[in-house]
């Protein structure tokens, strides 16, 4: 095992002398959590909130259909590091730990002889690094807090409290758009920044792989007291809320009035405006450095966020503004900037980077290397068909370049938050055409025209589920396509704890 890793190496090295390179190429992860693609201004927003993403998107590859494996956290964070699906991996649920056998895109570029970082939100759950050499994460920054607190003679300071669920929505989602109540050089996403920079500055000489995963946007929220009043309410549209929302509409967003809609949306679009003012910076102190040509770049967010759309402001589910994220790769010198408008999934986050780095690709994983799209390679495409999961309400899609196909048991009472509180509805399937419906207002599933369409998803779907599953569980024999696709439905945190439920090491 050794001896073939050392040989793997070598071929590494030499591929990279025969190719002209002085030495590898590094790589920088930027991530940040529910950032909806929609709000770029390269997607026509025009907010101008992301300023640095728009520059880094003009200067690099920038993937307009991307799609999360799962639009919440964990599993979605858990999936692409791993370059597994959520119900392979067995991260399903957002507080499942990832399984320490699981190999990381960290491991298997730390066997490469790179320094690898996680800095900030990875959603471990565990006290794990999964292949990073150096963690740094929220505990640090509260440390460093009250250091420097200590160390000038104050109280350390605290951020107004967050607690979501157990506060009126209203409050829980920063309606009244207020800052966290620290300042600037408090805040845990400038420590996390200046984490960064520190290491770029330390490392320099690579190869190294640094990923910085920032908490913003998501609600609360947070951004400091010097950043109050970026955005206003009076900005931003309140969203039209049919019967039909509503019937699917959580309890809590229900009674939201337009004024606090608006001012949500303006808490949020200052949030994003703050964590991509980190990434600037960050992206300033590569070239300064003069690392951005030996650095391959890539921005990304776990999952989108509705911000009014159906009257939710969550993830949660897969309507688009919830599945589609952002994907920026950027490789200054070696890569020609444009958009790209093929359908890709964050699975294949894994192989483009190993390909672009020259290294191994496991032949075992389920993503799609986008480097030849990347690079502009003649016939390189994207996928005819992505795949998202969300199992906390037991459900998944396929979609196309114009369909979407959900499949729900409609039969779990998810434990999420977001119940509408209505009965549960029991099986269902939706169907739209994103082409002449781009907002998924028209369930097309079970009209005559669309039956073949619709059973040649389904079988896609069943394809995927039924192929992927860990290799300590197996299909029942007997079922339906349909029956098959419900069993596999129901998350594996819950399917693992029956007392029947054999456990051996994971397939990779």
């Amino acid at each position: 095992m050794v001896r073939h890793a050392w040989l793997l190496i070598l071929f590494w090295v030499l591929c990279n002398t025969a190719s002209g390179r002085d030495q590898p190429p590094n790589l920088l992860i930027l991530i940040a959590d529910d950032h909806a693609a929609y709000t770029l201004g390269v997607a026509g927003d025009n907010h101008n909130a992301t300023p640095n993403l728009d520059r880094l998107a003009r200067q690099g590859v920038w993937f307009s259909r991307a799609y999360c494996q799962a639009p919440v956290c964990t599993p979605s964070r858990q999936s692409f590091l791993t370059g597994r699906y959520p119900h392979t991996t067995g991260v399903t649920l957002l507080p499942t730990p990832l399984d320490p056998r699981e190999i990381t895109l960290a491991d298997r570029l730390a066997a490469f002889g790179y320094l690898t970082a996680a800095i900030g939100k990875m959603h471990f759950n565990a006290d794990r690094n999964h292949g990073f050499d150096i963690r740094i994460d929220t505990p640090d920054w509260r440390r460093w807090l009250v250091e420097e607190s200590l160390r000038h003679g104050l109280a350390p300071p605290t951020r107004r409290p967050w607690r979501p669920f157990q506060t009126p929505a209203a409050i829980w989602l920063n309606a009244e758009h207020r800052s966290s109540g620290l300042s600037s050089d408090q805040e845990e996403a400038t420590f996390f920044r200046n984490a960064a920079i520190a290491f770029l500055r330390e490392h320099r000489d690579g190869p190294f792989a640094l990923v910085v995963s920032f908490h913003e946007p998501h609600s609360p929220f947070v951004y400091p007291r010097q950043w109050e009043g970026r955005f206003q309410p009076d900005q931003f549209p309140v969203r039209s809320v049919t019967d039909r929302d509503r019937l699917e509409q959580p309890e809590i967003f229900a009674g939201l009035t337009p004024d606090q809609v608006r001012g949500i949306q303006a808490a949020y679009y200052t949030s994003l405006h703050y964590v991509d003012h980190q990434i600037g910076l960050i992206l300033d102190t590569l070239q300064e450095l003069d690392l951005d040509r030996n650095t391959i770049v890539i921005y990304l967010s776990d999952n989108g966020y509705a911000l009014g759309h159906r009257g939710r402001f969550e993830k949660h589910t897969l309507y688009e503004e919830s599945v589609r994220i952002p994907l920026i790769v950027r490789w200054s010198g070696q890569i020609r900037p444009r958009p790209i408008h093929a359908l890709v999934e964050l699975v294949d986050l894994v192989p483009t980077v190993l390909e672009l780095m020259g290294l191994p690709t496991p032949p075992a994983l389920p993503g799609q290397s986008l480097a030849g799209l990347i690079r502009g390679d003649p016939g390189a495409t994207g996928r005819d068909l992505i795949f998202s999961e969300y199992l906390e309400n037991e459900e998944a899609m396929v979609r196309t370049d114009r369909f979407k196909l959900i499949v729900g048991t409609g039969a779990r009472h998810r434990q999420d938050g977001y119940q509408t509180g209505r009965p549960l509805p029991g099986p269902y399937q939706k169907l739209f055409d994103l082409e002449d419906d781009p907002g998924e207002t028209v369930n097309l599933s079970g009209q005559p025209q669309y039956a073949a369409l619709e059973a040649r998803l389904r079988s896609r779907l069943h394809q995927i589920l039924t192929t992927t599953q860990r290799s300590d569980y197996r299909l029942p024999a007997g079922l339906s396509e349909l029956e098959a696709i419900h069993w596999c439905l129901v998350p594996y945190e819950v399917r693992s704890a029956r007392p029947s439920a054999p456990t051996t090491r994971p397939a990779h």
